[in-house]
């Protein structure tokens, strides 16, 4: 399987040549913090499958032995890794894919840190674009 994405501007492209080991959204502090989100939808996979096309994310250390990548033209979040929990894998962003609906999450994990509001998401009024003004 291959799949390719890229950050907000497109300097930075990159290629996926595997399947994923998981698909998952994560509801923890520092993926609500880093990406100024409710919750990150991350897709994991080995280390050995992702290839850079174009550009040179950014790598900072968010929190210990966790590695965040992103875009230093348009700031996207793209990669995330953690040595001592994940060895050997990546974590990407899955929204940065060309094709997101490719790899649906199959689970959500890190709900202990998960906004009180987002239980009941599902209930909320949908629109199909912006809301329209009533003024």
């Amino acid at each position: 399987m291959n799949y390719q994405g890229q950050c907000l501007c497109g300097a930075i492209t990159y290629q996926l040549t595997a399947s994923p080991i998981l698909i998952a959204l994560c509801h923890c502090k520092d993926c609500q913090r880093s990406a100024g989100a409710p919750l990150v939808a991350w897709a994991s996979f080995y280390e050995s499958s992702l290839v850079l096309i174009k550009g040179e994310p950014k790598t900072i250390n968010s929190s210990g032995a966790a590695m965040r990548s992103f875009c230093q033209e348009c700031g996207s979040g793209l990669f995330y890794r953690n040595a001592d929990v994940m060895p050997g894998i990546v974590d990407i962003q899955s929204a940065t894919l060309d094709d997101p609906n490719a790899l649906p999450p199959i689970l959500q994990m890190q709900v202990a840190e998960r906004l009180e509001w987002m239980k009941h998401i599902d209930e909320l009024p949908e629109v199909d674009r912006f809301p329209e003004d009533d003024a």
